[in-house]
């Protein structure tokens, strides 16, 4: 499937935060990208600042417009705030939950582990970076790929106990989904209540 795999930094500079981790281009450059991105701007409408709000959550995700539109769908079917419900769906796939476990620096490493067949669900592999993890599963790497060193390097010294949704035992290398995070848990800085005033239009 198609996915974004130009210039980090240059989307970084579009939101003006380091949405794919640590960017020193970014500090040095905190304004758009572009010819014109320091000079002053003209004031964004209503309509343009939720659709900046949604293409965030894509590009901090990693999710296409169709995924993302079927996520948005499942969550207003959804019990529940729809845009709080959204953020856990995105926070259960597979490859995010991989990237909060620590197994890799970022969720496009997270993904391409997943892809690659590294990453076991209850102790089967699923190589399927969009599936949804329910509550009570346990991930961890498969066994024959947990001398892998982007592995070792990525959970050297990283805080588990910072996503309490997540149960990290570092002897087997693998962590148990307790349940969906709460909306004040979720690090991101996303406002979804404009995706939702998006998306009911």
């Amino acid at each position: 499937m198609a996915r974004y795999i130009g210039p980090k930094t240059r989307i970084a500079r579009k939101f003006g935060e380091p949405i794919f981790g640590a960017d020193k281009v970014l500090s040095k450059r905190n304004y758009p990208p572009g010819q014109h991105g320091n000079s002053r701007k003209r004031k964004t409408s209503e309509y343009g600042v939720q659709l900046k709000e949604k293409q965030k959550a894509k590009y901090t995700y990693g999710v296409l417009e169709r995924q993302f539109r079927n996520l948005f769908a499942k969550a207003s079917r959804t019990k529940g705030i729809t845009g709080e419900v959204l953020l856990q769906l995105l926070e259960s796939r597979l490859d995010n939950v991989v990237y909060r476990l620590g197994f890799a620096p970022t969720r496009a490493a997270a993904r391409q582990l997943v892809s690659h067949r590294h990453i076991v669900v209850n102790g089967a592999v699923v190589n399927i970076p969009s599936y949804q993890v329910k509550a009570g599963d346990v991930v961890g790497v498969r066994e024959k790929s947990k001398s892998l060193e982007v592995i070792a390097a990525s959970l050297s010294g990283f805080n588990h106990s910072k996503y309490p949704w997540i149960e990290f035992d570092a002897a087997s290398q693998a962590g148990k989904f307790l349940h969906m995070p709460d909306r004040a848990d979720i690090p991101e800085n996303i406002k979804e209540q404009l995706i939702v005033e998006l998306y009911s239009k």
